[in-house]
């Protein structure tokens, strides 16, 4: 009987041990479930920055939208670049984070004029989708507004994770708001997403002009963000000197 008794005993721990552990873990997967949810939303609500990567253009800059592409830089500017990129791309983002003050620097000197191609090659790869052709319409709106470039940077240094959640219509109004903007037009143009269907049109034609299209290894070619051209040439941006090579 005591043995019996001892058995039945020991039953009841294993049985209250293989409880508790079926407990942690499910405490665990939830927790990580909801962290999981957190991390992936963690922009909802967020304000998005105006003053990280604020630009510091001198008054003869100009900033002018012809269709989807903005033209920075001053009257007379001996060299050019072409810039396509994503703002929800992350080399596109280590891109601007390295090179931003040089190519800033050429655009008030007077040695460099840049036009911007907003590209939504990661249209999808938002949580929702979305994300990138939002913001390029967004960019679009503020360049009307004459603040492009303060929104761009803004955008890039306050980037979103790719596969995660960007920043949604009301954010992006917001911003504009915080770098100056204050004509209504600009919330209608991005709530309306007036540029959208420009914007998917001129990257049709991005995505199947050969002149863009580069050879990723490994026997993967096409075009990528970010990509940069001059005079129609296609340039090693990681080469660390070809801002200057550019310019002369």
């Amino acid at each position: 009987m005591v043995a019996q008794a001892r058995g039945a005993s020991g039953d009841r721990r294993k049985w209250i041990i293989g409880i508790g552990a079926v407990v942690v873990v499910a405490a665990l997967v939830i927790g990580g479930v909801i962290w999981t949810i957190s991390d992936k939303n963690k922009t909802e609500g967020q304000v998005i920055d105006p003053s990280q990567g604020s630009s510091a253009l001198t008054p003869e800059v100009t900033q002018k939208r012809d269709g989807v592409v903005v033209t920075v830089g001053k009257t007379g500017a001996k060299a050019s670049i072409d810039v396509y990129a994503d703002f929800l791309c992350p080399i596109c983002g280590k891109f601007e984070e390295q090179y931003k003050a040089g190519i800033e620097q050429a655009i008030n000197d007077g040695k460099l004029q840049v036009r911007y191609h907003m590209v939504p090659l990661l249209n999808e790869k938002s949580s929702p989708p979305g994300y990138s052709l939002d913001s390029a319409n967004a960019a679009l709106a503020a360049a009307d507004a004459g603040k492009f470039l303060q929104f761009h940077d803004a955008l890039f240094a306050n980037q979103p994770e790719e596969g995660k959640r960007g920043y949604d219509k009301a954010q992006l109004v917001e911003l504009g708001k915080n770098v100056g903007i204050t004509d209504p037009a600009f919330a209608r143009t991005v709530n309306a997403g007036t540029y959208d269907q420009q914007l998917n049109a001129a990257f049709q034609q991005i995505e199947n002009d050969p002149k863009l299209a580069q050879d990723f290894g490994g026997g993967q070619s096409g075009f990528g963000t970010p990509t940069v051209t001059s005079n129609g040439t296609i340039v090693s941006w990681q080469d660390p000197d070809w801002l200057k090579k550019v310019t002369g």
